[in-house]
């Protein structure tokens, strides 16, 4: 079999498919030999040299669609790209199922199998392969991170012979494995933090976490058997808007995770809302590849 590993087309994806840690394992499968399209480990300080060191062979994009037999990718691949590969080889990795649908189709019409990551369960026995949550506790890290960087205030409460200088005020929207990481990454670097959830079970971890909960009255808890968000009524729609609208006054930082499995992500800060923001406040949000929030 010969396995060949992609990197992705976007220049602001610096994910790695293989990595040299874990590569052996894969070289120690029967009859399994490994390529890799050249500068894969860019992004992760790793030379092409490293691999080929490890046993590894660098070859371009289009040799590793038409050679390999198991394919692995971070990201969806293209119509033509499809074309290129053998009929009856493998595809595995972030395919993006929900949009990236024509792309999908393309696949299957060429006769090749497909895996799509993101279909993995949330269950205790497939945590190892879970990557929807080790790509979403990053995302919800870096958000922090990021918009730290660009608010030009102290994020900690500052006591000095001056005066006093207020902690700042984060809102994160969506309380799921991102929104869960950003409030624990806010509160480490001093901020006070609100989150909002339509699943009424994340309260408790907002909590647990050092977040005040936003809670919307009448609220019931709109989660599905696998731990996802369900789409909300309008009444509580209308509520929560009349909540944020308040509480965005106060905010300096909104981090918007909420997201809906195969829908348009909720439209949650709306126009009106932002108005009442503070000049200089900043919003982050992660769900704008699909709409945004």
């Amino acid at each position: 079999m010969h396995i060949t590993a992609l990197k992705s087309p976007d220049s602001r994806d610096h994910r790695s498919v293989i990595h040299p840690d874990t590569v052996k394992k894969i070289l120690a499968l029967p009859g399994a030999t490994v390529s890799f399209e050249s500068g894969i480990g860019n992004g992760i300080n790793t030379s092409d040299q490293t691999f080929i060191d490890l046993g590894l062979k660098a070859i371009s994009r289009d040799e590793c669609l038409s050679q390999g037999n198991f394919i692995i990718t971070p990201s969806s691949l293209s119509i033509d790209e499809s074309n290129k590969i053998q009929s009856g080889s493998t595809v595995l990795g972030m395919l993006n199922p929900f949009y990236a649908v024509d792309e999908l189709k393309a696949l299957n019409q060429s006769r090749i199998n497909v895996i799509s990551m993101e279909f993995i369960p949330r269950i205790t026995r497939a945590q190892k392969m879970d990557v929807l949550s080790s790509q979403a506790n990053l995302a919800g890290y870096k958000a922090v991170v990021e918009s730290f960087a660009h608010f030009e205030k102290a994020i900690p409460m500052m006591m000095t012979a001056a005066g006093t200088i207020p902690a700042a005020k984060v809102l994160v929207v969506g309380a799921g494995v991102a929104g869960l990481q950003a409030i624990a990454t806010a509160k480490r670097m001093g901020a006070i933090v609100f989150a909002t959830d339509v699943r009424m079970a994340s309260k408790e971890q907002v909590e647990s976490l050092g977040g005040k909960f936003l809670t919307v009255e009448g609220a019931e808890n709109l989660e599905t058997e696998g731990g996802y968000a369900k789409e909300a009524s309008d009444d509580f729609k209308k509520k929560q808007e009349e909540i944020l609208s308040e509480t965005l006054k106060k905010i300096d930082i909104v981090i918007c995770t909420a997201l809906i499995p195969g829908k348009k992500a909720p439209v949650i800060i709306k126009e009106g809302m932002i108005s009442n923001m503070s000049p200089g406040s900043i919003i982050y949000d992660l769900a704008a590849i699909q709409g945004g929030n």
